[in-house]
């Protein structure tokens, strides 16, 4: 028994100086549709505006998708529901006093290249959800609708920000 407590004891120890990485690595399958919101301009403004938009988007598309088994289904239901996007986008930039015009387009977009959190993600097409605020000139956002895992906040900006967590700490200081 107290080899045990010792043992248990000295994994702890480790597990709590050495950490676990709480952003995992996670590659974008290869079959995947993303979305992408692009701000006005890099104004404040525009920028609070492109937040507020990307939340109800993506909790529309979230909503919509949450059935949505493989990425055939995903594309169906996206392309059936462009004209109820593109209303309830019109009626929400509305009600926040954001009356600019905006595009739609779902397809093959272009991304830039981008590094994020030491992850490099590379130029070019992808099939995705694009929506261009005003002149689209502005930083941008962008995650992965299907699957359904929002994986980053691609703002054009560069964060290095890394947390990291250890399991075995939390779970000391949940029940001790």
């Amino acid at each position: 028994m107290k080899k045990t407590i010792i043992t248990l004891t000295l994994i702890i120890i480790t597990y709590m100086f050495i950490g676990v990485k709480a952003e995992e690595l996670i590659e974008i399958p290869d079959e995947a549709i993303r979305i992408r919101v692009i701000a006005n301009s890099n104004k404040e403004y525009d920028q609070e505006k492109k937040q507020e938009i990307r939340t109800e988007v993506q909790l529309y598309m979230q909503e919509l998708l949450k059935d949505a088994k493989t990425i055939e289904q995903a594309r169906t239901i996206i392309q059936n529901n462009l004209t109820q996007l593109n209303k309830k986008l019109k009626n929400y930039m509305h009600t926040i006093g954001y009356d600019i015009p905006y595009t739609i387009n779902y397809g093959l977009n272009y991304f830039p290249e981008k590094e994020y959190k030491g992850i490099k993600y590379q130029e070019g097409l992808y099939e995705s959800l694009l929506i261009t605020l005003g002149e689209g000139k502005g930083n941008n956002w962008w995650c992965v609708l299907f699957p359904p895992i929002c994986l980053l906040e691609a703002e054009e900006q560069q964060t290095d920000e890394i947390e990291y967590k250890s399991f075995v700490k939390e779970i000391i200081e949940k029940y001790f």
